[in-house]
């Protein structure tokens, strides 16, 4: 490989390096250790990508830049925690909307159908 084209890739991957630290999970990543915040599992070279930044409020326009509404997370516990909420969102329309949970029992005259059969 020539020099020129050397140091073209070089000045391309340090500009790639740049963009990506100006991105909210650059940022985190520089300001946190590469620790889950739930599992404790630590991640470092190839597996990093599988940590993630979870934003605490679930708004991901808020990021301020002290990084208070961030926390690292692995692809499990991140998939959870939005899992979590989705249920706590869903359980929490049910409560306030009137909607009633399932009424229907099934085997509420089970015993009946089964001396029926004898």
């Amino acid at each position: 490989m020539s020099s020129d084209k050397l140091d073209k890739v070089i000045a391309e991957a340090r500009k790639a390096m740049d963009a990506r630290a100006l991105t909210y999970r650059g940022q985190a990543l520089q300001m946190y250790p590469h620790i889950c915040g739930r599992c404790g599992r630590e991640f470092s070279g190839k597996n990093l990508r599988e940590l993630t930044v979870h934003h605490r409020d679930h708004n991901h326009d808020n990021n301020p830049p002290d990084g208070s509404n961030w926390e690292l997370l692995c692809l499990y516990c991140h998939d959870n925690e939005h899992q979590r909420q989705l249920e706590k969102t869903q359980t929490k329309g049910q409560q306030g909307s009137g909607v009633k949970g399932a009424t229907h029992n099934p085997f509420a005259d089970l015993k009946s159908m089964l001396k029926d059969k004898e």
